[in-house]
């Protein structure tokens, strides 16, 4: 296996674990895995920075990790060559200066967050709390028919073949996945992808003036034209796809400690792969 598979494989599982809200503070941490998203955050391969910006994304989520992140050494002076850099698509500039944005503010997060306490808990499940960015909006999706891993795996290859798409996170407990898009990106166009694959359904849902949700469907006759994203490589093929190997299974939500082996996995690969 060649170094680049090998980086993109442990970016890949860190990326997932990072998705469990559980196992974030355990990344951030962690000696070895934070430092190691920040190198692969230079990588060549442009699958591989797109997807440690999405672990950074997660992490960030977690406001308890958002200071350490940011006095990380390196972090922000790579978020900042990545939006710099002529050759970034411009879903991965978007991702990284979100980010930056994010950790840039953590300081003053801090005063603020005994009034913000009642508001997060309504945004927590987002994925994006940047909505302040008019060049991207957020839209959650209901999909009937997301009830397993092998779903979420077509949803996801659904999503990621369309331009302007710059990243989602899944709530398989309610069946919703919520995502992150430029502006001029229409949400019939999320609808329409995953509808295509003909065992999900995708519904909107919407804010209704008091503060409670509705769901809106799709109209069926309406083909939205969906550009496919041609500047991020496709992912792994599934028969090469580390996640789907029962011995390096990701870490289930609510288990953080099957994740650790793979914490340590990442570590190691990366006092390996690089010099300090």
């Amino acid at each position: 296996m060649s170094a680049e598979v090998d980086a993109l494989t442990v970016v890949n599982q860190l990326r997932d674990l990072a998705a469990d809200p559980l196992n974030r503070r355990a990344i951030v941490e962690d000696h070895g895995c934070l430092p190691g998203l920040i190198l692969f955050l230079d990588h060549p391969n442009p699958q591989v920075v797109y997807s440690a910006l999405l672990a950074v994304r997660y992490l960030a989520e977690c406001r308890a990790n958002r200071e350490k992140m940011k006095d990380e050494l390196g972090m922000m002076l790579s978020l900042q060559n990545v939006m710099q850099k002529s050759t970034s698509p411009g879903e991965t500039k978007l991702l990284a200066s979100e980010i930056y944005e994010i950790l840039q503010s953590a300081g003053k997060e801090e005063a603020e967050q005994a009034e913000a306490d009642a508001a997060s808990c309504r945004r927590k499940a987002q994925f994006f709390l940047g909505s302040n960015n008019k060049r991207a909006k957020t839209v959650v999706l209901h999909i009937d028919g997301l009830d397993d891993s092998t779903r979420r795996s077509l949803c996801e290859d659904a999503l990621l073949k369309i331009r302007g798409v710059i990243s989602f996170t899944f709530q398989m407990a309610v069946k919703r996945c919520v995502v992150r898009i430029r502006s001029d990106l229409k949400a019939e166009a999320l609808g329409s992808a995953i509808n295509s694959t003909k065992v999900m359904k995708a519904q909107q849902v919407v804010k209704t003036e008091n503060g409670g949700e509705r769901v809106v469907s799709f109209q069926e006759d309406s083909e939205e034209l969906v550009e496919e994203n041609t500047d991020i490589p496709d992912y792994l093929p599934e028969e090469e796809s580390p996640s789907q190997e029962p011995d390096k299974a990701v870490t289930r939500v609510g288990s953080i400690t099957d994740g650790m082996g793979w914490l340590s996995t990442a570590a190691n690969f990366v006092t390996r792969s690089f010099y300090w």
